[in-house]
This record gives C-alpha cells, sequence and structure tokens, in this order.
C-alpha cells in the first residue's frame, strides 16, 4: 500500500482508494493517472490519500482508520469483502466510485451477482451499453444544490471518456439523486465505427447520489488510448479538465465532512 501523506497538519480526513488496474488499458491509465492526481489534491486541499490493490483490506479493522472509500476501478468479489463495505456504507462512511465500479453484465468476468451493490446502492442495475470512442460530453447539472456541485456552472464540458447507459431506469428511484447528465446538446456523442456506439438522443444520468447513503457515483474514468495504430499511447487524461476536478475535490470534502 501506497501512502500519499506527507505533511504536518492534521488531515481533515482519510481516503483509501481500492483498484485493480490488470485489464482494460484505459482503465490502467485512469488508475495509475488517479492515483497521482489525488496526492497532490491532499496535500493541497488537507486530506490524506492512501491506495492499495489489496482487496482483502475492505475489512472492518482496516476501514475504521478511513472516512472515505474510493472504487477507482473495480468492486470486491469476495463475500467477506463485500459484507464489511455494506456495513461500513450502512454505519455512515462516505464512498465515490468511478466509471468501471458500476460495472455489471451476466455473463461476463464482472456479472450481476451483487444485489445490494447494483440495484439497491447504486439503483443503476446492470450495464447496458457504451459509447464509442472516448469522447468529451457537455453535462448538465441536474442538482445545483447538492455541496459536490455547488461551484460547478449549469453546463459544462468534460475531459473525453467512455460514457455507460444502464437498465434501471434511475429517474423512478425515489432515493437516487441524480446530479448530472448528458446533455442534448452533447448528440450525436461517440464516434463509432459500429452504429449503436454512437447515441442520437436519450437521457443519460453519469453522476449521481443515493440518498440512504453518503456516496457518489460519478461514470468518469476512461482514458482514450491509440488502440487503432496499437501504439497504445494515453490519448487523453481525465484529471486535465478543471470544472471536472473542481466537482471531484467538493464531493470529496462532501464525503469527508471537511470543509474547504
Amino acid at each position: 500500500m501506497a501512502s500519499a501523506q506527507a505533511q504536518s497538519r492534521k488531515p481533515k480526513f482519510k481516503v483509501i482508494a481500492f483498484y485493480t488496474a490488470q485489464n482494460d488499458k484505459a482503465h490502467i491509465s485512469y488508475v495509475h493517472e488517479a492515483n497521482r492526481w489525488f496526492p497532490k489534491a491532499a496535500a493541497q486541499y488537507n486530506f490524506a490519500y492512501d491506495s492499495t490493490d489489496n482487496w482483502n483490506n475492505l475489512n472492518a479493522k482496516f476501514l475504521a482508520n478511513y472516512q472515505v472509500v474510493l472504487f477507482l476501478d473495480t468492486r470486491p468479489e469476495e463475500p467477506a469483502q463485500r459484507a464489511a463495505f455494506q456495513k461500513y456504507m450502512e454505519n455512515g462512511g462516505g464512498w465515490m466510485g468511478f466509471h468501471f465500479a458500476g460495472f455489471a453484465l451476466t455473463p461476463s468476468k464482472y456479472p450481476q451477482n451483487w444485489d445490494w451493490y447494483h440495484n439497491e446502492f447504486l439503483g443503476s442495475g446492470s450495464y447496458k451499453s457504451n459509447t464509442w470512442r472516448p469522447t468529451s460530453a457537455i453535462l448538465r447539472v441536474e442538482d445545483r444544490k447538492h455541496p459536490s456541485t455547488k461551484h460547478l456552472p449549469k453546463t459544462f464540458k468534460t475531459a473525453p471518456n467512455e460514457w455507460y447507459r444502464w437498465t434501471n431506469d434511475l429517474t423512478k428511484n425515489p432515493d437516487i439523486d441524480i446530479l448530472m447528465s448528458i446533455d442534448s446538446t452533447s448528440f450525436p456523442l461517440g464516434t463509432g465505427p459500429k452504429p449503436h456506439e454512437i447515441w442520437h438522443s436519450g437521457y443519460y444520468p453519469v453522476v449521481w447520489t443515493n440518498k440512504k447513503y453518503k456516496m457518489i457515483y460519478s461514470n468518469m474514468g476512461h482514458n482514450d488510448i491509440d488502440y487503432e495504430n496499437k501504439t497504445n499511447k494515453e490519448l487523453s487524461f481525465t484529471f486535465d479538465n478543471e470544472t471536472q476536478n473542481k466537482f471531484l475535490i467538493d464531493a470529496l470534502m462532501w464525503l469527508g465532512n471537511g470543509k474547504k
């Protein structure tokens, strides 16, 4: 486990980020970028940031040291890890998940085999489809009163991302507060080459919170990679977007009960 807290002031709160960083190069790129960006943010805003790829650390004793848990790319798979996370959240812990952390598709390596997480906690159900290639979108801030969105404009352009849609209609779930969605000025969103990878219309929530928990899910977290020319060069970075970063900091401050 790598610790990135090297300051003498007592941090306002402590964050632990779990990650896997083993499969998709775009997700690996994002995780490495996150583990560079969050320590700098921690130094600037006075919180502590640790990260680990050992999901067995998802236990009550370890989690007791942290006020906020991040899932950078995947989710816990073992029953004991899942039970510990659920208890942590039900006891008032803070959580933020990114992009692939919400993914579930049956059959796949990550099937929908955790109802509490995907249907109750996230509310989104399973993954349904995505845009391709990774492109920027114009997001509309749906709830500008939430602490995580209070400094955002009504609409803003994101860093490039692969955007997901889900099997569940989040607008029908009274526990879900949709914070941001794809603005209609984004369409067509995606470049293909397959027609279904380009969205032309519809309503797509991309950031939301479940009012029963102290949590935020953010669909951002997929960098653009040069697969076509087989160079695997990184073509975009998630944290290169100042407005998006403002949201992330305000979200963390809310989750950690800290004040800027």
